[in-house]
């Protein structure tokens, strides 16, 4: 009599996993072995994230508009990405500066877009207390002093598109900018994120022409999607020294694979290669700060210690072990900011 089973994807994915090459798990113990094998999965992490081997364009910046925010100007600027899009980015200048300042790439998670990090509401009226799960980290970053370069991320804020005409008739069924743009990405062998990574980048030359930045101290922050952002940028530029990655540093089978998320959270492929905690180890031995809530219900607490135990190998083997650092704090899917401040001028 034969046995009916019944189908269960994730069990069998599970298995399929299992012959997969796992040639970008972290096992090097020496700064040398360390070495070479971020030189083997940085070529890993950037082919698969996709869209990465691009000319870069010229800076072409247009600033449009500046406000006086007190502590600091808020510019609006707009470059030139590629010959397809451009990018507004709020450039926050601390007032008073005599000499060039440590700046910060501000990454925004899912929302309205950049404006919920820099002191704005969705219709563009001035907000002056932090509100929202972002808690205008932007502005908390400009008070202490940072030169801050906040991009309006790829499928947010004035970065979505409306699809609806694809669905014609059936415009209800018409899919999310990030949602569409996401699959269409993975049908090409590359990701949203590689998109991301791409912006985030011609960010960071545009700051290297603004005198007030000092890019040989420049940082990296984010929360959820940003965090995802922040990580994955890091990971691939060095330029960024160090980081503070929110709401996001957990093992993909515990947490974007378990829980609904996002379909632009999705590298395809990657999963073959090495889990999160292993492609971490492409940001040490740079001091990273990693902030996550107890009560976190979509990237879980329980998941990131063990993932932090895991990527904390990486930094060990660069006699680094310290320059991870985490924040677990009381509170739920937001920034903390309890430590990261701090941190980020300790280092930069």
């Amino acid at each position: 009599m034969s046995r009916r089973t019944p189908f269960d994807p994730l069990r069998l994915l599970d298995a399929l996993r299992a012959g997969a090459e796992d040639d970008c798990a972290f096992t090097a113990a020496t700064a040398g072995a360390a070495r070479a094998w971020q030189a083997h999965a940085g070529r890993v992490l950037t082919e698969h994230l996709g869209f990465l081997d691009r000319p870069a364009p010229p800076v072409e910046a247009e600033v449009e508009h500046t406000v006086d925010r007190g502590a600091y100007l808020r510019e609006r600027v707009v470059l030139r990405t590629s010959p397809e899009a451009a990018m507004p980015v709020y450039v926050l200048v601390p007032k008073g500066l005599d000499r060039p300042a440590p700046c910060v790439l501000a990454l925004h998670g899912h929302g309205y877009g950049v404006r919920d990090i820099v002191g704005l509401w969705e219709d563009g009226s001035e907000r002056w207390a932090p509100d929202g799960y972002h808690k205008d980290f932007g502005c908390a970053l400009a008070e202490r002093g940072f030169v801050v370069a906040a991009p309006e991320i790829g499928c947010f804020g004035e970065r979505r598109a409306d699809y609806a005409a694809l669905a014609g008739e059936l415009s209800a069924s018409a899919p999310t900018t990030c949602h569409n743009a996401a699959t269409y990405a993975i049908m090409l062998g590359g990701s949203v994120m590689g998109l991301r990574v791409w912006d985030g980048m011609r960010a960071v030359d545009y700051l290297t022409t603004r005198p007030e930045a000092d890019v040989g101290r420049l940082g990296a922050m984010g929360i959820s999607g940003g965090g995802a952002h922040t990580y994955f940028s890091t990971a691939c530029d060095d330029r960024i020294r160090a980081c503070v990655i929110s709401g996001y540093f957990c093992d993909w089978r515990q947490s974007i694979l378990t829980f609904h998320h996002c379909t632009c959270n999705f590298v395809p492929g990657l999963l073959r290669h090495g889990e999160l905690s292993d492609f971490a180890g492409l940001i040490a031995p740079r001091p990273c700060l990693i902030e996550a809530g107890r009560r976190d219900t979509i990237f879980p607490i329980d998941g990131v210690r063990s993932t932090v135990d895991r990527a904390r190998t990486a930094w060990r083997a660069f006699g680094a072990g310290d320059a991870l650092v985490t924040d677990y704090f009381d509170g739920r899917h937001r920034i903390s900011g309890r430590l990261a401040y701090d941190f980020l001028a300790r280092h930069l």
